[in-house]
């Protein structure tokens, strides 16, 4: 359970909810040179970046969702991942038009051991949805949001929402209500206000800046103390 988005005004402001179970997922901050990303062990005892921020100002992340038989896991010189791709657009190997360039050309499937559809954004506020077995889109919109359900064929998986879970309309409204003076502030409020509490609590929320070039994060919740990482 994660919520995302991209606000276009006078700056470029991304915001991030990672929620997860702590008992099933490893995960910490790891803060590096050119590099800011919620680090998850995988198999091979490493912490991946499948959510950060890379100080280019691509910012990627992967959400949870429902998957469907178009997008599952083959192995295939023909196929991309959507975790390697996600990763790679963080750590700065891809650019937002080498991602696009990908799935223009080959078939993106999910990861081996999981089903996951990914929002990237770069500086110049261009955002990039892309969803296995379902396709991507590009665009450059005053705001985008997604959350663990498909945003290109909501049908897809209308039927796996949580009771309850309205996570997407409540961030939607709220985003629609704002103008290009959207700041760090606002985007903590939509985060809080968005948060998850039990097993799959939230866990770490941050907001980036492409003018400042800064990221905001706070851990477990807690909205009153805000953590800085400056890319310098």
């Amino acid at each position: 359970m994660c919520t995302r988005f991209v606000y276009n005004g006078n700056d470029t402001i991304v915001g991030f909810n990672f929620d997860i179970d702590p008992s099933v997922w490893t995960h910490t901050i790891i803060k590096e040179k050119n590099r800011f990303y919620i680090g998850i062990k995988m198999p091979d005892n490493k912490y991946h970046s499948f959510h950060g921020i890379n100080k280019n100002g691509n910012v990627g992340t992967l959400l949870y969702v429902n998957g469907n038989e178009n997008g599952k896991y083959t192995a295939s010189r023909t196929c991309s991942t959507i975790s390697e791709l996600t990763e790679d657009f963080i750590k700065g190997i891809l650019s937002l038009d080498d991602v696009l360039n990908l799935v223009q050309k080959n078939k993106i499937v999910y990861a081996p051991d999981a089903t996951m559809q990914a929002m990237l954004s770069d500086m110049d506020g261009r955002v990039l949805i892309i969803e296995p077995g379902l396709g991507y889109r590009l665009e450059q919109a005053g705001y985008s949001l997604i959350t663990n359900y498909s945003v290109l064929s909501p049908k897809v998986t209308r039927p796996y929402i949580v009771s309850g879970d309205d996570r997407f309309e409540r961030a939607d409204e709220q985003l629609e209500e704002c103008d290009n003076d959207f700041s760090i502030a606002n985007a903590f409020h939509i985060l809080k206000s968005v948060k998850q509490e039990g097993l799959w609590a939230t866990r770490v929320s941050f907001v980036y800046s492409v003018r400042e070039n800064k990221v905001y994060y706070v851990l477990n919740n807690d909205f009153e103390n805000i953590a800085e990482y400056p890319f310098i």
